[in-house]
């Protein structure tokens, strides 16, 4: 009896060991199964960052909206053209009577007008060029000129070397001068001994001549 008891136990102990065994194995493949799914995901993220494993396309991009076309306009003047200048005489002679000086004639910005003694009157020619066209802008012709109080018969136009026509006046080419800087200025007068203040006649104006410079002789 006590014999039977023991191979009883026994063989229940026996099953329950296999029992054990069984469960055990099914677990550790479990595990296993979850490790090899993990170091898989580990590797192909290693991959990536390598560049061996093309990245997952972009998301694709909302079209922008469609912006409305700018209003056009009604210029018609190109970008960076200038204006075309007003039409009309370009050029005013004025005859004026001024303190200190007297008679002068001055440009319709109130510029005083010069006259060169080393031009030429008759036939009118100018002898200004270069640096000196500079320092003595001549007074170019842009059609007929405006006259105040200035004979017409006295007023004319001359060819310069570069081809644009310079306004005469008693056939004596006029200039204004670089370093008067407000209207109604006369600092040419007797520069040289050869530039003066013209008057409405054509000839020098000879006051207020700066000291060292004479009168000169004739017209």
């Amino acid at each position: 009896m006590i014999r039977r008891n023991r191979i009883a136990i026994a063989a229940a102990g026996g099953m329950a060991a296999v029992l054990a065994l069984v469960m055990w194995s099914s677990n550790a493949v479990g595990v296993q199964g979850t490790n090899v799914a993990q170091t898989e995901q580990v590797g192909a993220a290693a991959q990536a960052d390598y560049g061996d494993v093309p990245p997952a396309p972009p998301a694709a991009e909302t079209p922008a909206e469609q912006q409305e076309p700018a209003a056009e306009t009604t210029e018609e003047t190109p970008a960076g053209q200038a204006a075309p200048a007003p039409s009309g005489p370009g050029v005013t002679l004025v005859a004026k009577s001024v303190p200190k000086m007297g008679d002068v004639v001055q440009d319709g910005d109130g510029r005083t007008l010069y006259r060169f003694d080393k031009d030429t009157p008759n036939p009118p020619k100018s002898n200004c060029e270069g640096k000196c066209a500079e320092t003595w802008p001549p007074l170019l012709a842009n059609g007929a000129p405006k006259l105040e109080g200035v004979d017409p018969a006295l007023v004319g136009t001359v060819k310069r070397a570069d081809g644009t026509e310079q306004v005469t006046l008693a056939g004596w080419a006029l200039y204004t001068y670089s370093k008067d800087e407000a209207p109604g200025q006369w600092k040419g007068q007797g520069v040289g001994g050869t530039w003066f203040v013209v008057q409405p006649d054509g000839k020098r104006n000879v006051e207020c001549l700066p000291p060292g410079v004479a009168v000169p002789s004739g017209a």
